[in-house]
């Protein structure tokens, strides 16, 4: 099988001659180096293919996000953007939030807040009507649980990115190494063997030579692709990866403008005073009334 995978790699009239002349050394390392080239390119492929699925599912799901007010809505509508890691983040973080609502929530419906300014700003600014009008929300305590979500998120993104990319750079740094052990173990034997037969023509050295240079070249050919994609697939994942820390940091401010009290600390205070002297009124009267 190994044979079958070199043979059309060694079609040209020097390649064949070289590789028929190598040493049994020779042929296991070329052997090595074919195996490690499958694997290169096997993910060379596979990686490519991720990475596009994964910038092209992200340009929609960006669109579709930014056209929205509430950042729950595409959650809410079940809307999927498979191969994007933006939206396995926002997934993430909206069910988190949604976990939070349900089971920490604070209910501002009966709290008197100031109705939100009518028109624009001198800037141009319009005041964000859906954030006065969500009115079951959660306490700042519990959107530290959202944030380590997306912080959770984005991490386990970052590795699923970078799996196999150690293949890549191992065929980088090693290909090369493996294809000179190759080359220094033939021409070691060639001139073992020529010491051996007292022979030291050029024609009894040329063959041996030829079988042993011919790893280092396999090494290159294993290499020089792996070089190239490695470099720009890290370049690329580089950017997904500051791409979705920007969106994660985006995405926290948007819910925690829209489903966080943000009230200060003095009115939530004065809330409570309120509603426990409403709560204390209550039995005074029932008290005056039965006497009465």
């Amino acid at each position: 099988m190994i044979h079958s995978l070199i043979t059309p790699v060694l079609a040209s009239g020097a390649l064949k001659f070289a590789f028929e002349k190598a040493t049994v050394e020779g042929k296991l390392t070329i052997s090595a180096l074919a195996i490690l080239s499958v694997f290169s390119w096997t993910v060379m492929i596979g990686k490519g293919r991720q990475l596009y699925r994964a910038g092209k599912a992200s340009k929609k799901f960006f669109a579709a996000y930014r056209a929205t007010r509430d950042p729950l809505e595409i959650a809410k509508k079940g809307m999927n953007f498979d191969g994007s890691p933006a939206f396995d983040v926002y997934y993430t973080g909206a069910e988190e939030l949604e976990y939070q609502l349900k089971n920490n929530p604070v209910d501002l419906s009966k709290v008197k807040v100031a109705p939100p300014s009518a028109g624009k700003t001198a800037t141009g600014a319009e005041d964000d009507t859906l954030a006065h009008e969500i009115t079951i929300k959660i306490s700042s305590g519990s959107f530290d649980s959202v944030r380590g979500a997306l912080e959770r998120a984005c991490s386990s993104q970052a590795l699923v990115l970078e799996k196999g990319m150690i293949v890549l750079s191992t065929a980088v740094a090693g290909g090369p190494f493996i294809g000179l052990l190759g080359t220094v173990w033939g021409v070691m034997e060639t001139f073992s063997g020529i010491a051996k037969a007292a022979s030291a023509s050029l024609t009894a050295m040329a063959p041996g030579v030829a079988g042993a240079l011919i790893a280092t070249v396999v090494g290159l050919f294993v290499a020089i692709p792996a070089m190239f994609a490695y470099n720009f697939m890290v370049t690329t994942i580089r950017s997904i990866t500051q791409e979705l820390d920007s969106f994660a940091s985006e995405y926290a401010t948007s819910l925690e403008h829209k489903y966080v009290d943000n009230r200060r600390l003095a009115d939530e205070i004065r809330e409570a005073l309120l509603e426990s002297r409403s709560h204390e009124a209550q039995p005074r009267k029932q008290v005056s009334a039965m006497v009465n």
